[in-house]
């Protein structure tokens, strides 16, 4: 049952690519999993074992009947009448990450000590996508203590160009002297 939530992903995915609306249910899912997060988000009220079923369609219908595509919205409900709500995050995840890979897209963490511009971005964006012959989408985190410099999460690698990083390593050096 651990799987159960790829096992959707899986299936949405294939009536997605059948349907040729790869991209639509893309985005229809970014916006769903960002409606679930936090405390305060959708997936609380679908996942709370004291409000009934018609009441979850309800909200479903009203919160989401004009913003996702017909097969999504069955999703959603499927879940519901199965009582299987909490499954509903982990497909969806899982599904974007499908999309992703199936179009060569990954995500790359960047951490600045500042905020980084949009040219800066697409700098950092087009040197990821050459190296790793992929789409790179750019989320990025600002962190102080960095000092200066970023450091960058992709696939696996981690490329650490801060200034924090740098005082670091060389009191190490001189430590070690």
């Amino acid at each position: 049952m651990a799987d159960l939530g790829a096992r959707y992903a899986t299936a949405l995915f294939q009536i997605a690519s059948e349907k040729g609306q790869l991209d639509v249910v893309l985005k229809e899912s970014r916006f769903l999993r960002d409606t679930f997060k936090g405390e305060e988000g959708a997936l609380s009220i679908l996942t709370h074992p004291l409000i009934p079923t018609q009441d979850k369609n309800a909200f479903v219908d009203r919160v989401y009947g004009n913003n996702l595509s017909a097969d999504l919205l069955g999703f959603m409900k499927l879940t519901i009448a199965k009582n299987r709500e909490a499954f509903l995050l982990p497909a969806v995840t899982k599904l974007i990450n499908m999309i992703k890979h199936h179009q060569n897209h990954t995500t790359a963490r960047v951490v600045s000590a500042i905020p980084l511009d949009d040219a800066q971005l697409t700098r950092i964006s087009a040197v990821l996508t050459r190296k790793f012959g992929k789409i790179v989408d750019i989320t990025t985190v600002v962190d102080p203590t960095q000092i200066a410099g970023v450091s960058v999460h992709i696939d696996g690698y981690f490329l650490d160009k801060t200034v924090k990083t740098m005082l670091k390593n060389m009191k190490e050096a001189t430590n070690q002297l």
